[in-house]
């Protein structure tokens, strides 16, 4: 295909990859509105640590993927996808009313009940989709849809983030939080609706109900096929790199550059649009194929451009009073700031060449009656990898007392090990990877 942009004339793409993106952004309108509401109201009403309610919120959306993931591939291997689909999105409406009861009447209990569910819901949601992608694409077609869909999960980011923060600045705003995730989960369930039938690749699958046991078995498959083994390490790790970067975004703005909530939302801005181009440009680069000849250029991208922004940042000098904080068009103006915004946006770049096609081979490798378990698989190594970052930089940042620059470059230099481990795996496991996809025997 040409243009991947052509795939949004076709039914089968354009359903679920709308269902997907305003699943993502009703996620993170949910999430940053809770977030903020935790930081701004709720810690003072219930008298707790405002860190202590944030990082259980994060471990409460984190916690169904290490719960749920296994026995998500397990039911989407079994079922229909479009029907599968149709019903997680209904369950999502459901969970929209839960959480807009608890804003307007401010039962924070509720809410974190149904940050739990939403966490439940895209768990469940996961596989789905992308098991779905290889089904419903051609074999040419695969990395352009993946590289469409990696900039749509970035760009619903951002924009669910943005949303969040505006309506939270608007009087009655728990009223317009409650409405807009409930009008957004209504559309994702149309959006649904669209989606067409796939047939399930595994229609006998007998479902083993208890998570511990399927976890475990899961996990262990993945582990005889060593280079889907190594693709999910490899994708876990861009959770790792890209969590402990955003989450250090807010206060990089606030301390180092002195800015204000819209320098926050720029730098956002910056490595999402920059993830995005990455992601679209790795169709026309692959020419249509799944290959891997563009992860030493994202994995090379992923540590200069870390490196040097430690760099940038350690040169950067802005004199400034603490209690004055810049916009984005008083940074503009002041030297060494745009080496530091160019750092983030080829970051985001080198990671959207990095991760499409570590997508794409994991889908189009996988065996196909466990492809869906495979990418359940593959999200429970994205959690605990993205927990692992959490601990990371508080060892970085508290334990060691280093400063945010150095986590940077602590972080840059730990991908050139990592990077050049995962690619020598990876070429060495790939023949047989071709072979067993081409003699798919189930264990």
């Amino acid at each position: 295909m040409a243009n991947q942009f052509q795939l949004f004339k076709h039914r089968r793409f354009s359903a679920m990859f709308f269902t997907q993106f305003l699943g993502a952004f009703n996620d993170n309108v949910f999430k940053q509105a809770l977030i903020l509401v935790l930081t701004y109201t709720a810690a003072s009403q219930l008298g707790m640590e405002v860190s202590i309610l944030n990082n259980l919120a994060a471990m409460l959306f984190i916690l169904p993927y290490f719960l749920f993931s296994a026995l998500a591939g397990q039911i989407a291997d079994k079922y229909e996808k479009s029907k599968l689909t149709q019903l997680i999105k209904l369950l999502e409406l459901v969970i929209m009313a839960i959480a807009a009861v608890g804003f307007v009447f401010e039962w924070y209990a509720l809410l974190f009940v149904a940050l739990f569910l939403m966490g439940t819901h895209s768990t469940f949601f996961g596989p789905i989709k992308y098991a779905y992608l290889p089904q419903a694409m051609k074999e040419d077609e695969l990395v352009g849809a993946n590289g469409l869909f990696q900039m749509g999960t970035s760009l619903a980011i951002l924009l669910g983030m943005i949303i969040a923060g505006v309506l939270t600045q608007l009087a009655q705003s728990l009223y317009w939080i409650s409405v807009t995730v409930l009008i957004v989960a209504v559309l994702g369930y149309l959006a649904a609706r669209y989606i067409p039938t796939m047939p399930a690749m595994q229609p006998s699958l007998k479902i083993n109900w208890n998570i511990f046991t399927t976890s475990l078995a899961t996990v262990r498959y993945l582990y005889s096929l060593p280079f889907l083994f190594c693709v999910i390490l490899g994708n876990s790790w861009f959770w790792f790199y890209g969590a402990t970067f955003l989450t250090q975004m807010p206060e990089l703005s606030k301390v180092i550059l002195h800015g204000d909530e819209s320098v926050v939302i720029f730098l956002l801005t910056l490595f999402s649009v920059g993830v995005s181009i990455g992601s679209l440009l790795c169709k026309s680069l692959t020419k249509n194929q799944v290959s891997l000849r563009l992860l030493p250029f994202g994995i090379a991208g992923l540590s200069i451009f870390a490196i040097d922004l430690y760099f940038s940042l350690s040169g950067l000098n802005i004199n400034v009073s603490n209690d004055i904080f810049l916009s984005v068009s008083d940074l503009v103006g002041m030297s060494g700031s745009w080496r530091v915004f160019a750092d983030l946006f080829f970051l985001g770049f080198s990671g959207g060449l990095y991760i499409v096609p570590l997508y794409a081979s994991m889908q189009a490798y996988a065996p196909k009656s466990h492809r869906a378990r495979i990418i359940g698989a593959n999200n429970i190594f994205n959690a605990i990898f993205m927990v692992t970052s959490a601990i990371f930089a508080i060892v970085i940042l508290n334990t060691l007392a280093l400063s945010m620059p150095q986590l940077f470059l602590a972080t840059g230099l730990l991908n050139i090990a990592f990077g050049a481990f995962l690619y020598i795996k990876l070429n060495r496991h790939i023949k047989s990877a071709v072979i067993q996809t081409h003699d798919e025997v189930v264990p």
